[in-house]
């Protein structure tokens, strides 16, 4: 499916950014309509999305329908020359769905039916919800599927975010379907969930039902096919809904994916081949020890979700969310920076939730655009700049991000090593992951996200952070980029099992055993508080194992805990390139240390040096070389760049100042080495 490009969707006459947010008319009286239109035209905003949840207003009982209400929204967003992102209005059934169709709402791992009141009351697999959704689709893409506002659309909202597991026996029947056509056979399948084990054997199809809590641990093979199945499940529904519209409208279709770091319900890498635009939605999280970092993880990993092409930021907060233990406004011009951030690093529209903050319900302390303190307002002033901002950078539309180092990331196998039963509760995999990718980004490298099997045409230098679950053909994959000449880093617990979960035999890692050069025996999990010296001076924490060097040689070994002597890390020659292995979680300087080496001789340009919390990314294409220069901290910051820097429209003749707290954008001399 070819991509609509972003810049498309409000202007084909000429490039530029989207900018808006989640627009809940609903929830304001219409002489507040106008109004809102016209401080969006002073805001600069130029898309917004309406009909989210806007299901109930709809259809307030079935088949009854009323559209007055959209239909004079709709006319006065086009009247002020706003474009439209219109939902479906899926998202959230109304009252009268559950009331009359009970089994449509979700059942827990526990077997507790949750219920209508909050958001997304619905099981994925309900014939009822997918019957009255898709009226309600139809409805609406008839009526203004060939509205000239109308540049976008979109499907529900945040699927999965709160509904993605559903255990009820609607869903056990629809599993044992997916299940019938994945494996075929009752012996495939029992083969795959290595029922032998605890007398788990299937007899019967009807026998199998949704994992739900159990006495014991329950049988990981079947715990992965739900996650897998759960995630087929809603974008079957996405499908769907995508087909009903496409009869009726000739606008790109896409929905907002959630890649953050507490929702993995989703196989992106499944999910962004059926997307027009890839959108996504990504809120600091307070909860985490590097939020900054975080953002960026998001916005790398959505543009690997692109190919690489520019992509949509669909939501994010001006400043405090309302779901965090502690909500925490955003500092000034912070909102400003991680805006920008995200168009570094490839966003070609920025959007918030929402508008206008509510008055009412759960979410009535979330940020929104105009907020409650109004227009003479930090925020205000800020979201005004910022759309001003945008507007400068126009030409930066279009153009991609291009860099020769990636990252292997995965949702299978997050959820694999997730599992409970394993060597240690004390890994998680996205823990993992941006450790490793924090690491990277504080060494000044750019990175691509790319899923395991990828093709890593153009890289020199690929991380595998704890791939545990690997197929043969992904990690072969991997093994023939090395011999080729590219340089590769694995970290430990990589390659341990297939994609049933089975363990490779024959000494760890596994899958990587040949690439890596080296045999593991058996692990050694470290206690919490311990730390490991290693020879090069450097610690270690969490995680050893005895490795014996099988053509490898050892970079550095361990020189205390249970194995000292032993190799910590090991590098091996492989065809023409060279493979990497850390067997032991290192010290967050020792892992910047041997990252950087090892892109060092793969060839890898050495990156700009600046302090922890400078970002400099660059976008390249046919309207130039953009190099966008982040400051989050307290000082000024100065590198060498010469061109126009188009946030100021100033030329700048060999050295860039960038204040504490701000950003420049350089567009570049193309004749400036």
């Amino acid at each position: 499916m070819s991509k609509t490009p972003v810049a498309e969707l409000v202007d084909q006459a000429r490039a530029q950014f989207t900018y808006g947010a989640d627009y809940n008319p609903e929830q304001w009286a219409p002489e507040v309509w106008v109004e809102d239109a016209r401080l969006m035209q002073q805001a600069g905003v130029n898309l917004v999305a309406i009909n989210i949840f806007g299901w109930a207003q709809l259809e307030p009982l079935p088949g009854q329908y009323d559209f007055s209400s959209l239909d004079a929204v709709i006319e006065v967003l086009h009247e002020h020359g706003i474009g439209i992102n219109l939902g479906t209005g899926t998202s959230s059934p109304p009252a009268w769905l559950a009331y009359d169709h009970p089994d449509s709402l979700p059942t827990m791992a526990d077997g507790t039916q949750r219920y209508f009141g909050g958001r997304q009351a619905f099981c994925p697999s309900s014939p009822a919800y997918r019957e009255h959704s898709l009226r309600l689709v139809e409805q609406v893409a008839r009526r203004h599927g060939a509205h000239p506002a109308v540049k976008l659309w979109h499907v529900s909202n945040e699927i999965g975010c709160h509904n993605a597991h559903c255990y009820c026996a609607v869903s056990a029947e629809a599993f044992r379907g997916w299940l019938r056509e994945r494996y075929v056979t009752l012996d495939a399948l029992n083969d795959a969930w290595g029922t032998a084990f605890w007398s788990q054997k299937y007899g019967a199809w009807e026998h199998i039902q949704t994992p739900r809590l159990t006495v014991s641990t329950g049988n990981p093979g079947q715990a992965l096919d739900f996650m897998r199945f759960s995630s087929d499940e809603l974008l079957g529904q996405y499908r769907a809904e995508e087909a009903v519209l496409r009869e009726h409208s000739a606008a790109p279709v896409t929905t907002n994916f959630m890649v953050t770091a507490h929702i993995r319900n989703q196989d992106y890498w499944a999910w962004a081949p059926h997307m027009d635009i890839v959108a996504n939605d990504h809120y600091l999280d307070h909860r985490l020890a590097n939020t900054r970092d975080e953002l960026s993880f998001a916005a790398d990993t959505t543009r690997g979700l692109a190919g690489g092409d520019p992509w949509m930021l669909m939501e994010s907060a001006t400043s405090a969310v309302n779901w965090q233990p502690r909500n925490i406004a955003k500092t000034p011009r912070e909102m400003i920076r991680n805006s920008l951030s995200h168009v570094a690093r490839g966003a070609d529209g920025i959007s918030f939730f929402q508008w206008r903050a509510s008055l009412q319900g759960s979410e009535k302390f979330h940020s929104a655009m105009l907020p409650h303190a109004g227009e003479d307002s930090k925020v205000w002033r800020e979201v005004v700049e910022l759309g001003e901002t945008l507007a400068k950078l126009a030409e930066v539309t279009g153009t991609r991000v291009v860099t020769d180092v990636a990252l292997v990331f995965d949702w299978q196998a997050w959820w694999a090593t997730d599992l409970d039963s394993h060597p240690t509760g004390d890994i998680s995999y996205l823990d993992q992951v941006h450790r490793v990718y924090n690491a990277l980004l504080a060494e000044g490298f750019t990175v691509d996200i790319v899923a395991p099997g990828a093709s890593l045409e153009g890289h020199r230098f690929v991380v595998v952070p704890s791939l545990y679950a690997v197929s043969d053909a992904d990690a072969a994959s991997l093994a023939d980029f090395v011999a080729s000449g590219g340089h590769a880093v694995v970290t430990f617990f990589s390659g341990i099992v297939d994609g049933n979960d089975r363990v490779r035999a024959g000494g760890y890692p596994g899958a990587f055993r040949d690439l890596l050069g080296v045999s593991t025996e058996e692990f050694f999990p470290v206690e919490p508080g311990v730390e490991l010296a290693l020879s090069n001076g450097s610690t270690a924490t969490t995680w050893a194992e005895w490795v014996h060097l099988r053509g490898a040689s050892a970079v550095t070994t361990f020189e205390s805990g249970p194995l000292v002597g032993v190799p910590a890390v090991t590098r091996n020659e492989f065809g023409d390139g060279t493979a990497w292995y850390l067997a032991t979680n290192l010290d967050p300087e020792g892992l910047r240390g041997v990252l950087a080496t090892a892109a060092l001789k793969a060839g890898v340009a050495t990156p700009v040096a600046s302090p922890d919390g400078v970002e400099i990314i660059r976008r390249s294409g046919d309207t130039g070389d953009f190099l966008f220069v982040i400051n989050h901290t307290d000082a000024p910051f100065e590198l060498s760049a010469t061109g126009t820097d188009l946030i100021t429209d100033t030329a700048v003749e060999g050295t860039l100042a960038v204040a504490a707290g701000e950003v420049r954008v350089v567009r570049e001399s193309r004749d400036n080495p």
